[in-house]
């Protein structure tokens, strides 16, 4: 994969291989990857993020297996993440038919590190900072609750869920998650954002980037952007990639990021409120 023929590789390559990496091959601390005829899913054992992330499914058998993952599921809550290129064309309504809550649409973007720009390697300037231990999560989880939660205050007592599974991965397998802040104004987190490093892939996979409203427009999401894309080269990463949404989708632009699809996430509720 590292000769000149393959350098600048079109949208239609790049999608093969995400697919491949991504949602056949991927496997995630904590949970387990079964692999069924028809399709892939990942069981959690704590319930919390079992998802289908693959299927193979046409007209004819798509509902079948829609009832069986219901049924295999029962009592707990799941994710089908949903792609555009999945088959058949109308899986999507199928799944709403069913009674899943299908999720805004989030554009797939990868960058190839071999041909990212080289801004994007310069040294980071801004106070950033590499979180190791669980107990530091909480300044992360702020940021995360006040940016995508819309709070102004958090209770530091709420169950969350993202606390408690970075949590577990920090202190279980470290060597494949690594999360990050910014730092300002007195020492406090004004930005957060991770990376994970699946075993046996050449992808990088970036969540969670967000900016406090006060801060943005001033560096802080391009420098953490910029740091975990440093680490996945200086680990032999050759792929980034993120799910974006509409707010950060111009910005990874600037910096190569390529669409390759789109997703929905579709979500089953099956725990008793």
């Amino acid at each position: 994969m590292n000769s000149q023929a393959d350098s600048h590789m079109n949208q239609q390559q790049l999608l093969e291989i995400y697919d491949q990496e991504q949602r056949r091959e991927v496997n995630y601390p904590g949970v387990e990857r079964q692999v069924l005829p028809q399709l892939i899913r990942h069981v959690d054992p704590n319930g919390v993020m079992s998802q289908v992330l693959y299927t193979d499914l046409d007209e004819h058998n798509a509902d079948t297996v829609i009832a069986e993952q219901i049924a295999f599921f029962a009592g707990q809550d799941f994710e089908w993440k949903y792609f555009t290129h999945d088959s058949p064309t109308d899986l999507k309504q199928r799944l709403a038919a069913y009674g899943f809550e299908v999720g805004e649409a989030e554009a797939i973007l990868m960058l190839d590190l071999e041909t990212a720009p080289e801004s994007l390697f310069a040294p980071v300037t801004q106070d950033q900072r590499q979180i190791t231990e669980p107990e530091l999560l909480a300044g992360i989880m702020t940021v995360q609750s006040r940016v995508f939660g819309n709070k102004d205050t958090v209770d530091e007592n709420e169950d969350n869920w993202v606390a408690r599974q970075l949590a577990e991965e920090l202190a279980t397998t470290p060597d494949q998650v690594s999360v990050y802040a910014a730092y300002a104004d007195d020492d406090v987190v004004v930005s957060s954002a991770w990376v994970r490093f699946p075993e046996n892939n050449r992808f990088a996979s970036l969540w969670g980037a967000a900016t406090l409203r006060n801060y943005r427009k001033r560096g802080f999401y391009t420098a953490l952007l910029a740091i975990r894309a440093q680490e996945a080269r200086q680990r032999g990463r050759r792929f980034l990639t993120v799910d974006a949404s509409p707010m950060s989708q111009p910005i990874l632009a600037r910096f190569g990021f390529q669409w390759i699809t789109t997703s929905h996430p579709c979500m089953w509720k099956g725990r008793p409120a």
